[in-house]
């Protein structure tokens, strides 16, 4: 069945040219190819439209001009008879074997049926000026003369179907097959329809392509599906590519987009949005919309220096007076102010609170102040709070306490602490030195300038217009209250009534209290508060938002106590001297923190000197601490935070520290000859350098022929010209000179066998790892790496 309208069958239909269609085309579609080339439905609209819009008629008349006319006589019957006569030749053969019958007569009916109604038309009289339209006949033959009494027989015929198939079963059987052979012509008609649709579909498809979300890592099996193909056609390609997987195996965004790319697809990188993301609003503020906010302090230095006195004068309160043996008992945090400007102090119990902050990854504090008594010197706890200070990159400002005492010697106190890089600003350093009195207040208000300076120069800002987070000072399981925390809000301001989410801990704020121990309905960025309302007690460190949707914030804490009971169960890496070189590999990782620890400060300074000594220009070896004394768990916790190794001379961890080094994964070593220590981080160190090597000829191949085998792909046949080809070697390619590429031998085959080598003179079968680009007459070099020892 031929459906198709050329472009020729339109111009001769439409007594036109062939040009004039094409041109039409040309200018409102697309140009045909020849005069050959099928016509679409909307390129025949088009043609229609134009010789419609630019053949307008003159008038109505002239249309009917060929239907209206006056009638004319009918002409005579002989006349018709003798000019159809030849014509009719088939018709009369075909009445013959009925003259004998009564079918004679039926046949003739239909003859007759034209001529009466003729002479009917010929007797109605003739009205004066009247027009009688005419039919219009439009002859759609191609050619030749057909018998039009014929078909009109057969137009009568079907009038009277209905009494025809009632005069006998034999008709009534043909018409049924006839009914069939219909509904088997639509039956074809329909699956050609069908047929041209989906050619319509596939081409639509190859203008459009498919667009494929493909996320950072997916399944092959997942990637065929998503670009609704087979899995083996996506496993063909990958090998094309020169990647070996299966449809269990995960490919990464870059080599699933190489392979959706060529299979025709368009990629889009999917982004998966967490129920962190959705809950938890991390959007950076803008410039306009922050305002300044207080600084956070915090004190340190070693105990009974004078840490809470101090404090204890700048709020005017006496808090020290209330406490056993003068050591504070948990963490406070209070907000005084100051000159007009508020000012945030934490007040830890030496530092080991601050070091637990630190290892939450909670950086809350902008200014450290260190109290160290005039009289008694630099001690073990205020080098520990200097190197935590450091490790933590926060300003200094050193207060010399007990200048009221007649034995304070302050220049004493700074010339030790150059020892530890805090120089003083008046012997051309930059460490702001105040020396203070606790007991009688000389020195605090420019001890407090300075803060107040310290964190001008800072420009610390935060926007209180927007849901509150920060961070954990303390928290504790109150018998009547339940838990109770205490929180510093960083960003945002906290309200009453607030639902917060703090590690595992989620609650809504059911009340807040200042450090004044006032009742409070909101907390804005740098100011602490007390709440209670928590599901359960967070940790001290972490990090609580403001939410909205506590359904979802409960979803969250549920999935983050699944992920800390999976990283408990998995290794944790921590960095030791058995791995340390693998680790400096994979991480990039060029300092080795080491704390050191010995019997008396000799060996200490001995081994710290020593250590130091071993750094290259690769690898730095830093001593983030060095003490006299036992290994305790504050020196554990700042090897967690640094993710540092502990060494020891003479000396033991007590059993906390062995708890928390075994909880923590942290490397510990004792030793008792420093030799021996020094030699082992000396042997380690070397595992850490980068290894040099120098490059060993061993042979060269030109490529003879290439061969493309299923499962394997691109094989090079090769004839070694000089040396060996080694399996396992690296090789390169060389076209024309130029380096094509520089990668391994995967595979090397002589005959059907795989072999370790082959000699010159020889060929052989090579394959490339993740490499196809192999032409005739390319040269592979192959190559050794052999390490230079140091």
């Amino acid at each position: 069945m031929n459906n198709k309208y050329r472009v020729h069958e339109v111009a001769k239909d439409l007594n036109r040219n062939s040009k004039e269609i094409t041109d039409i085309l040309t200018q409102y579609a697309t140009t045909p190819k020849n005069h050959m080339q099928p016509l679409s439905d909307r390129e025949l609209s088009l043609i229609f439209e134009y010789l419609t819009q630019h053949n307008q008629v003159e008038s109505i008349e002239s249309i009917y001009a060929d239907v209206y006319r006056e009638p004319k006589p009918a002409p005579a019957p002989k006349a018709e008879a003798k000019e159809e006569k030849p014509k009719q030749q088939p018709q009369q053969q075909s009445a013959k074997p009925a003259q004998n019958g009564g079918g004679a007569a039926k046949g003739a009916a239909p003859a007759e049926a034209p001529k009466q109604q003729a002479q009917a038309q010929a007797q109605q009289p003739n009205r004066p000026g009247a027009r009688i339209p005419e039919k219009k006949v439009v002859d759609t033959r191609k050619g030749g003369n057909v018998n039009l009494e014929k078909y009109d027989e057969r137009l009568e015929n079907l009038a009277a179907g209905k009494t025809k198939q009632m005069q006998g079963g034999k008709q009534k059987f043909q018409g049924r097959n006839q009914r069939k052979g219909n509904f088997q012509g639509g039956n074809k008609r329909r699956q050609e329809e069908q047929e041209k649709m989906r050619r319509l579909q596939l081409e639509i498809a190859k203008k459009t392509p498919l667009t494929v979300k493909i996320p950072d890592e997916i399944g092959v099996g997942e990637l065929a599906s998503r670009m609704k193909k087979t899995g083996a056609e996506v496993v063909k390609t990958l090998m094309k590519n020169g990647v070996m997987a299966s449809l269990s195996d995960v490919i990464d965004f870059d080599t699933a987009a190489i392979i959706a790319e060529e299979l025709g697809c368009k990629v889009e990188k999917e982004i998966i949005v967490t129920i962190e993301e959705k809950l938890i609003d991390t959007a950076e503020d803008k410039e306009e919309d922050l305002l300044p906010r207080a600084p956070v302090v915090v004190v340190m230095g070693h105990v009974d220096h004078g840490k809470t006195s101090l404090l204890d004068y700048i709020r005017d309160s006496h808090v020290a007076a209330g406490e056993a043996g003068g050591i504070t008992q948990h963490i406070g945090a209070y907000q005084v102010e100051v000159g007009g400007k508020l000012i945030t102090f934490l007040d830890t119990p030496g530092h080991e609170a601050f070091t637990a902050m630190r290892a939450r990854g909670a950086m809350i504090t902008d200014v450290a102040i260190l109290v160290v008594a005039a009289d008694d010197g630099i001690m073990p706890q205020t080098v520990e709070s200097i190197n935590h200070a450091k490790a933590a990159k926060i300003p200094i400002i050193v207060a010399i306490n007990k200048m009221d005492k007649p034995e304070a010697n302050p220049e004493r106190i700074k010339e030790q602490l150059t020892k530890y890089e805090l120089v003083p600003e008046e012997w051309g350093g930059d460490t702001i030195i105040c020396p203070i009195s606790a007991k009688t207040g000389d020195g605090i208000d420019n001890l407090l300038e300075m803060v107040n300076l310290t964190a001008e120069m800072q420009e610390l800002k935060a926007n209180p217009n927007r849901s509150a987070h920060g961070a954990v000072i303390e928290a504790r399981l109150d018998k009547g209250r339940g838990p109770v925390a205490t929180l510093l809000v960083q960003n945002g301001t906290l309200h009453q009534g607030d639902v917060i989410i703090a590690g595992t801990a989620v609650g809504r704020v059911r009340a807040m209290t200042n450090a004044k121990g006032e009742k409070v309905t909101e907390a804005g960025p740098s100011v602490p508060v007390e709440i209670i309302g928590m599901g359960e007690v967070p940790g001290a460190g972490d990090d609580f938002h403001a939410v909205a949707d506590e359904r979802m914030a409960r979803e969250l804490v549920e999935q983050r106590k699944h992920e800390q009971k999976m990283a408990s169960s998995s290794p944790v890496g921590k960095v030791s001297l058995e791995d340390l070189f693998s680790q400096i590999k994979q991480g990039e990782m060029k300092d080795l923190n080491i704390i050191v620890k010995a019997d008396v400060q000799g060996s200490a300074e001995a081994v710290k000197a020593s250590l130091e000594k071993i750094s290259n220009d690769e690898v730095r070896v830093r001593v983030i601490h060095c003490a006299v004394g036992a290994i305790n768990e504050s020196d554990v916790m700042l090897a967690t935070t640094s993710n540092a190794i502990i060494v020891g001379f003479n000396v033991r961890p007590d059993n906390n520290a062995k708890e928390t080094a075994t909880r923590n994964k942290v490397d510990m070593r004792m030793y008792r000859v420093i030799y021996d220590c020094i030699n082992e981080i000396e042997t380690a160190m070397k595992g850490m350098l980068a290894p040099k090597f120098k490059e060993v000829d061993l042979g060269q191949a030109e490529v003879r022929n290439v061969f493309r085998i299923t499962g394997v792909g691109m094989v090079a046949g090769c004839y070694v010209t000089e040396g060996k080809m080694q399996r396992g070697a690296q090789m390169r390619l060389l076209r024309d000179n130029i380096v094509i590429y520089d990668g391994s031998i995967a595979s090397l085959q002589r005959f059907k066998d795989s072999v370790k080598e082959v000699a010159q003179g020889y060929e052989c079968g090579i394959t490339f790892e993740k490499f196809q680009d192999i032409k005739e007459g390319d040269i592979i070099e192959a190559y050794l790496m052999e390490q230079i020892e140091v």
